[in-house]
């Protein structure tokens, strides 16, 4: 079984390296099957100097910008059987690789696998922080998927596709999605085919610059929303992509470094756990009712 590991790539000079060498580090001396495709979506900085400093890494241009333009591209010269989503800013956790092909491998129903996100560049309390909304948003999520039978759960860069599955759901629909929502577009056709599976056993090494830079509070609403409305109304709540990474410091509330920043963040963080609950509730009434409608029991 093949893996592609497609990488989309923006200006990423600075991460890039360290995301392609863990990929040769967790395939060093084994016999994986697997091809490493980098989408140079039009970068000004150095990006592809850094793809080209790497043997056996296929470079594809993709001029048009937006995340899912470049996973598109990467999909399409893909050969492999499993499809990868890897973001240029991230690094595979040890035995990633390998977790992917066992559960793929024994579980022939399997058409998508994801994980969560352990972040290297923010500090132990506020990744404790983070898992524990990640286990809370996992039993929420359960117990409305539950419900209403809608919508799986997918993290779009730490997410595993199977190609022959993603190719008869139609791709990638780039006229609705961009950026925000479209993990959770594919998560819902792809449940539709098969099983989609999220684990705690895939984590991915990922950098928390734009959660830092965004704020946990802010980020996990807009992610929340997103998932939700994509599953309502099949299309994401946000339409426009914010490049945090190019935004002035001056123009953020706080320094994304300061130990003040995560003191208010994680007051934030626990007002989201209040109010988020209360969001979701009504949704998930909400899924329940229409599933109830759909089997005809009001009627």
């Amino acid at each position: 079984m093949m893996i592609s590991f497609v990488i989309p790539a923006y200006n990423e000079e600075n991460y890039l390296k360290d995301c392609l060498k863990s990929i040769f580090r967790e395939t060093e001396n084994k016999n994986y099957n697997y091809e490493i495709i980098v989408v140079n979506n039009a970068s000004i900085d150095k990006t592809i100097e850094v793809a080209k400093s790497f043997k056996n890494v296929k470079i594809i241009d993709e001029p048009k910008k937006g995340l899912v333009y470049a996973r598109k591209a990467g999909y399409l010269a893909s050969k492999g059987d499993l499809i990868a989503n890897i973001d240029s800013d991230s690094r595979l956790t040890p035995g990633w690789i390998k977790t992917v092909s066992t559960e793929f491998e024994n579980d022939k129903k399997l058409v998508a696998l994801s994980g969560p996100f352990i972040f290297y560049d923010l500090s132990t309390f506020m990744n404790r922080m983070l898992g524990g909304f990640y286990y809370y948003s996992y039993c929420l999520y359960f117990v409305a998927n539950k419900m209403s039978k809608m919508g799986s759960m997918l993290q779009g860069g730490n997410s595993v596709l199977k190609k022959s599955v993603f190719e008869k759901m139609g791709g990638y629909d780039e006229k609705v999605y961009s950026f925000y929502g479209e993990d959770a577009d594919i998560a819902l056709k792809m449940g539709r085919m098969g099983k989609v599976k999220w684990t705690f056993k895939l984590p991915m090494y990922s950098s928390g610059r734009r959660l830092a830079a965004e704020g946990p509070f802010t980020m996990m609403l807009r992610y929340t929303v997103n998932y939700f409305w994509v599953l309502l109304f099949k299309k994401p709540f946000t339409k426009e992509f914010i490049d945090f990474r190019f935004k002035n410091k001056k123009n953020l509330l706080i320094h994304p470094n300061s130990s003040i920043h995560e003191l208010i963040s994680a007051v934030l963080t626990i007002g989201a756990v209040i109010i988020l609950p209360l969001i979701i509730l009504i949704l998930i009434i909400y899924f329940a009712y229409i599933r109830l409608i759909n089997l005809k029991i009001f009627v």
